[in-house]
Order: C-alpha cells, then sequence, then structure tokens
C-alpha cells in the first residue's frame, strides 16, 4: 500500500512525501520477504509453497526499488523536496471506484414467533418415544435364479 501510495504522492509533485512512503514499502518488503523465506523452509506435512518466489512478490521488490530510486532522481534535480521523518498517512477508506455497501439488517420478527413459540422447540423436553426402536433385520432368504441360456434364434434381422 504504502508502494502505490507513494506512486500517487510522486504523480501530484509531492516527491519527499513519496520518498518517505517508500523507503516505509521499502521496510516492511524486507520483513515480508524475511518472513515469506522462513515460511519456505520449514517443514511439515503441507504443500512446499514459497510465496517468496510469487510473481506478485517478486515485482512488488523491483517496483519498489525503482520507484524509489526514480523519486530520490527527480527530487535531486526537479523538486528539491525535504523528506519527513514520519510516514504519510495511508487513507483507508476509499473515495473512488468502490460501491459504497448496503448496511445489513435483520428483518422483523414475524408476530407469531413468540416466547412460548420458541420455547415449545426445547429439544430437551421432548416426549420419551419407545417406539422409535429400530426393529431387527429379518434374514433374507436366497432366491434360485432361473437358468437362461442364449438363444440363436430371437427373430432379429438386421438388414
Amino acid at each position: 500500500a504504502y508502494c502505490y501510495h507513494g506512486q500517487t504522492l510522486l504523480a501530484s509533485d509531492k516527491c519527499g512525501e513519496a520518498i518517505r512512503s517508500l523507503q516505509e514499502s521499502e521496510k516492511f518488503f524486507s520483513k515480508a520477504e524475511a518472513l515469506c523465506k522462513e515460511y519456505g523452509e520449514t517443514k511439515g506435512p503441507g504443500t512446499t509453497a514459497k510465496p517468496s518466489g510469487h510473481l506478485f512478490f517478486r515485482k512488488l521488490g523491483s517496483l519498489i526499488k525503482n520507484t524509489l530510486e526514480k523519486c530520490q532522481r527527480e527530487n535531486g534535480f526537479i523538486y528539491f523536496q525535504k523528506v519527513p521523518a514520519e510516514a504519510p498517512q495511508l487513507e483507508l477508506k476509499a473515495n473512488y471506484g468502490l460501491v459504497e455497501p448496503v448496511p445489513f439488517e435483520f428483518p422483523a420478527l414475524n408476530a407469531h414467533w413468540t416466547p412460548e413459540t420458541l420455547a415449545a422447540f426445547d429439544l430437551t423436553k421432548r416426549p420419551k418415544d419407545d417406539t422409535a426402536k429400530p426393529k431387527p433385520d429379518e434374514e433374507v432368504k436366497p432366491l434360485k435364479e432361473p437358468d437362461i441360456k442364449p438363444q440363436k434364434d430371437t427373430g432379429c434381422q438386421i438388414s
């Protein structure tokens, strides 16, 4: 997020803040890279996933590096802005490209669902049913199958 925020800041001519944002991005990326390598080396019954070798992760590293170099180069030639000590705050609420979510509300209860009706569904108060005992299976006697021999003259003709 800091990488893409840095690109947005660079596009709006805030090169000093962009450099600080990209430095923060580089710091978090190196932490994530160390964790991914540690995860890839663990032994276990799962699959051998290597997140540090994933295409997105590899592209992100080079994107951070290239954008930071570009910002530092442009700040030295064009902008001459001071790099702030603290990283800029990320705007966590998107204000473009997203539809506003509709809040979920439970529907109103029907008048038939009273506390007495709900209490009637208590399974601990059900009557003991003796007729629910399984009946013993009857022994199945084998049947004698008729001896069927193939007939040559079935009456079918292929024309």
